[in-house]
């Protein structure tokens, strides 16, 4: 899905773990309503709170709303007299409440746009990575990102930023940092800057919107086998444009084998999901989904796979929804061997509402099972290979990310062996023309 929050009003997603999709456009009101109680609710907070009851009332998985009266909480709801959205926000989130389900939530303004912004996999800014330097104090650039305003004002690694807008950095917590930082495209930003023990300087950037990576990719020359290591953050709307890009690349670079590390992972869009597992997937099933009605729908491969090359795939407890989809449909098609922990166990596919105040609502509208029909929820995928990692190993590659996919990784380690005792697969041949898959048709978020 590449769309930012500027490209739509109202909008209808579903999600997966944690993403946004785009479906139809969203009906506001219900047929039932006449026109008096429109003109009663018209720009009043009590607007929102009806339309998340009647989206509630539509769409949510559990046809007895947890054995709730539903039509009770309606007129509850609605008896109540809201002076500020803040108080509507309360009554909505306590109704909420009573599904006892932690992933139909309601969202404010602020929320759902940063939602919107993270799933969409873009921002708008000058396009880069900062931390607060340990030694120093300062809050320093980690990495200027590709194609980004700062890479091409000369924005390096290791510059320290003094002062945004003139406001000074000092004691200057990351995420204030960003707030400054980020802002709308087209609009001017000053960085004051210190490199390398010269004096400060300014530079004036403009925002842009930028594609944020959520792969990452690296050749690794193993012994005397090439392996492609494949990093996947997060399933946002560029997922599937991006692992494209990778896996051509390292196949161009004939690789023997693959590692495809979904550790962290917390899920994203449905659609980059199902577009990703056919990037490994030539045939077989990927994910069926159940509604509040028992209807069933199952996605499959389409005889689009990229490679045929042998596959490793890395899961930990904290790879949740679509990474679960996307490692359940690799392992239950025994296209590639699953190494490490068991993963979180979501296996609800939750819809988004952009409210008319420009609140959000997500509602779980559907369960979903993996191709052999297994139930995740509150179990995960046990992965083919079990492997724990002690409490020292898991803070060192958490302190130190750059040792993911080294020989300082066991997971990784684990699987470089199991490449090489696999017979290496041939590239595919005759492969069929790869035409972009419309992320619009079913952006869901897992």
């Amino acid at each position: 899905m590449k769309q930012s929050t500027k490209r739509y009003s109202l909008l209808q997603v579903a999600l997966v773990g944690g993403a946004i999709a785009s479906t139809a456009t969203l009906s506001v009101f219900g047929t039932v309503w006449c026109r008096s109680v429109r003109a009663a609710l018209q720009d009043s907070p009590k607007q929102v709170v009806d339309q998340v009851w009647q989206l509630v009332n539509r769409e949510y998985v559990d046809g007895s709303f947890n054995k709730k009266n539903w039509q009770a909480i309606r007129l509850n709801l609605l008896s109540k007299e809201y002076t500020s959205r803040e108080q509507a926000y309360v009554a909505i989130r306590e109704a909420l409440q009573q599904l006892n389900d932690p992933y139909t939530r309601f969202m404010d303004p602020k929320q759902f746009e940063a939602l919107t912004s993270q799933t969409s996999g873009e921002v708008s800014g000058i396009g880069i990575r900062m931390e607060m330097n340990e030694k120093t104090k300062r809050l320093t650039v980690v990495e200027a990102l590709e194609n980004s305003p700062a890479i091409k004002a000369g924005v390096k690694p290791g510059d320290e930023i003094v002062a945004i807008n003139g406001k000074s950095t000092l004691q200057m917590k990351i995420e204030d940092a960003s707030k400054l930082i980020r802002g709308r495209a087209g609009t001017i930003i000053t960085l004051r800057l210190q490199r390398d023990g010269q004096n400060a300087f300014d530079l004036k950037l403009t925002r842009a919107t930028i594609e944020v990576p959520t792969v990452r990719y690296a050749l690794k020359q193993e012994g005397n086998r090439r392996v492609g290591y494949i990093r996947l953050r997060e399933f946002s709307g560029h997922a599937a444009d991006q692992m494209r890009r990778a896996i051509r690349d390292l196949n161009s670079k004939q690789v023997n084998g693959f590692v495809l590390d979904l550790r962290g992972n917390p899920g994203g869009l449905l659609q980059a999901s199902i577009e990703i597992a056919r990037m490994w997937l030539n045939d077989g099933p990927i994910v069926r989904t159940v509604d509040r009605k028992g209807a069933s729908d199952q996605t499959k491969a389409n005889q689009t796979a990229l490679t045929n090359r042998p596959l490793v795939v890395l899961v930990d407890n904290n790879s949740a929804s679509a990474s679960e989809i996307l490692a359940g449909a690799l392992k239950d098609n025994k296209r590639a061997t699953v190494i490490g922990t068991q993963t979180f166990g979501k296996a609800l596919v939750q819809s988004v509402h952009e409210l008319a105040d420009g609140s959000g609502v997500a509602i779980t509208i559907a369960h979903y099972y993996t191709p052999q029909g297994t139930d995740i929820s509150h179990k995960g995928i046990a992965p083919d290979i079990k492997l724990d990692l002690t409490e020292e190993q898991q803070r060192q590659l958490a302190s130190n990310p750059d040792l993911l996919g080294t020989q300082n990784d066991p997971h990784y380690t684990r699987a470089l062996a199991i490449l090489s005792s696999n017979h290496f697969a041939k590239p595919l041949q005759n492969q069929p023309s790869q035409k972009p898959i419309s992320a619009r048709a079913n952006d869901l978020r897992f």
